[in-house]
């Protein structure tokens, strides 16, 4: 047969965003001039073309379970449970000085709570106890008086949650739960979309190389530099964690807690208040043990503190 007589193929079409257009366009460029001149090497086209697949990777290339996006989520809709925020104690990898984020901790022991982890744990049920009354205090809040809680899988976390519990065992903290008339669920619910974020090529390294991603993070939430986990895609998997949860208490007026990380949680406050750059979550740091009541306006949010590396043990 003719040319003209072949059968042509259809395929599906490529989307291709306008961050993908303007990064392959000057890889490609880069490399034609390259080329032209007599300067390219195999190395360098070998580079080139690492550059390019990258660009349209979905997948973290150091860990497949972590995506990669090209953009923010939508904003967080009403949620009909009240949502609480409680970073883990402190934890042997905070005395390390080390970033603990690789996915093979999840339901490990691990880097797990120090003593002092584990007295910050219980001492965080008085101030969850304060919050949920405040809520209860409310005039327009509907409740249940049902508490649950909810963990990142990872060892520091879900201590940290069994640890508040106990705290809420305690004599006074008890009677206080008694008098408010609360009914605590004493199973910890681990839940994977509540991971640590992911720091790809800096996982295990010092905790001052924060400082190669938390900058770049205020300006661009989607890069991944070092194959770290974007604020784009912690924000995602946090909407859909949520959502989720929420719809597992569909009846709405629950007392949920939330166990996790500082990057996480910090990001799910900023997210969650609405605040116009997510990237800034780092201006509004947890402390070990430190409970929040998750906010759905920015003016919930605490005072942003200019970004400082984390100190060790912290």
């Amino acid at each position: 047969r003719t040319t003209g007589e072949r059968k042509r193929k259809t395929t599906a079409p490529i989307r291709i965003s306008s961050k993908m257009k303007s990064s392959t366009v000057a890889v490609f460029l880069s490399l034609s001039i390259a080329t032209a001149s007599g300067f390219v090497s195999p190395s360098s086209t070998s580079c080139a073309k690492k550059q390019i697949q990258k660009l349209f990777a979905t997948v973290n290339p150091q860990e497949p379970s972590v995506a990669v996006v090209d953009a923010m989520p939508g904003s967080l809709p009403p949620l009909k449970n009240h949502y609480y925020l409680l970073r883990h104690g402190q934890s042997t990898a905070n005395v390390e000085g080390i970033i603990s984020s690789a996915r093979s901790l999840a339901g490990s022991t691990k880097h797990g709570l120090t003593l002092l982890g584990i007295e910050q744990g219980r001492n965080s049920a008085p101030s969850l106890i304060d919050f949920i009354e405040q809520d209860l205090n409310d005039d327009d809040t509907i409740s249940t008086k049902e508490v649950y809680f909810y963990s990142s899988p990872f060892a520091r976390a879900k201590e940290t949650a069994e640890q508040c519990l106990a705290g809420m065992r305690a004599n006074e903290v008890a009677k206080r739960i008694e008098e408010l008339g609360l009914k605590v669920n004493k199973e910890v619910i681990l839940n994977d979309g509540l991971m640590e974020r992911y720091f790809g090529r800096l996982d295990g390294t010092e905790l001052l190389t924060y400082a190669y991603v938390w900058p770049v993070d205020m300006f661009d939430p989607t890069h991944t530099a070092f194959d770290v986990e974007s604020v784009a895609a912690v924000s995602t998997r946090l909407r859909s964690t949520l959502l989720d949860i929420d719809s597992k208490h569909d009846e709405g007026g629950n007392h949920i807690v939330l166990t996790s990380h500082a990057d996480v949680l910090q990001i799910t406050q900023v997210y969650a208040s609405g605040l116009d750059n997510v990237g800034k979550f780092s201006q509004y740091r947890f402390g070990n043990g430190e409970v929040r009541k998750m906010g759905r306006t920015v003016d919930t949010l605490p005072e942003p503190v200019p970004l400082q590396p984390p100190e060790r043990g912290s």
